[in-house]
């Protein structure tokens, strides 16, 4: 074998090699083992996760278990408008050790996760919010009035157009819409402290406010996290 081939055979396998390990593809719809689909742009592969690039803006990564497949979009949604102001600040990132496959086994994964994703926030967030105010259960409610799965009270409710709070579909629409606007204007401790205590008390102290309530919420949830 003469050394040009080779030298042929060594290049085509460190290419096959790094394909493995990293993959990035353009693609549409994103198939969950669930049945539950996401309209994607694009994906790349790196070792056992899959991190894709959503229509919508945003990314999000799943263990590749998840994901049964990845497929065209028979029906493409048209690209978002571009945006005439200036874009919006990201949305903090949750360092977390908890993997998604452990999520995947707790209640009301699969909708937590569809709405968290199609609302741009980090589902695991989602989750350590909704174990400290509920704990899973959808028929929860507070002394102050606060329901179900977010403990989303009926005033914050009708910011988002109201609903069956006690209907964990859209009690999740509802905290998740409003975590994403507080996650918006605070860093990821405040608008913690915000959901908990309000963003006028998070303004007013400039930061988590003072109250044992408020403080311990944070370290619950900034726990629940890791």
């Amino acid at each position: 074998m003469s050394s040009r081939i080779r030298a042929l055979i060594r290049l085509v396998v460190l290419v096959v090699a790094s394909v493995l390990v990293t993959t990035t593809a353009d693609a549409e719809i994103l198939v969950l083992s669930s049945g539950g689909t996401l309209s994607i742009r694009s994906y790349r592969i790196e070792g056992d996760l899959i991190t894709v690039t959503l229509r919508r803006g945003g990314e999000a990564t799943f263990d590749r278990a998840m994901v049964s497949r990845i497929a065209e979009d028979e029906v493409p949604e048209p690209e978002p408008e571009p945006a005439a102001a200036e874009n919006p600040p990201a949305l903090p990132v949750v360092q977390r050790s908890i993997s998604l496959a452990e999520l995947g086994r707790r209640p009301f994964a699969d909708m937590i996760q569809a709405v968290s994703l199609r609302h741009g926030v980090d589902p695991v967030l989602v989750h350590a919010m909704i174990q400290a105010e509920s704990n899973y259960e959808p028929r929860a409610r507070s002394t102050k009035g606060a329901r179900g799965l977010m403990q989303v009270l009926p005033s914050t409710a009708r910011q988002f157009g109201g609903g069956n709070l006690f209907d964990p579909q859209n009690n999740l629409e509802t905290g998740v819409k409003y975590l994403k606007g507080l996650l918006a204007q605070f860093d990821l401790s405040q608008a913690i402290a915000a959901y908990n205590a309000g963003p006028a008390a998070v303004r007013k102290y400039g930061g988590v406010p003072p109250f044992a309530e408020t403080q311990a919420y944070v370290e619950k949830v900034l726990a629940n996290v890791r």
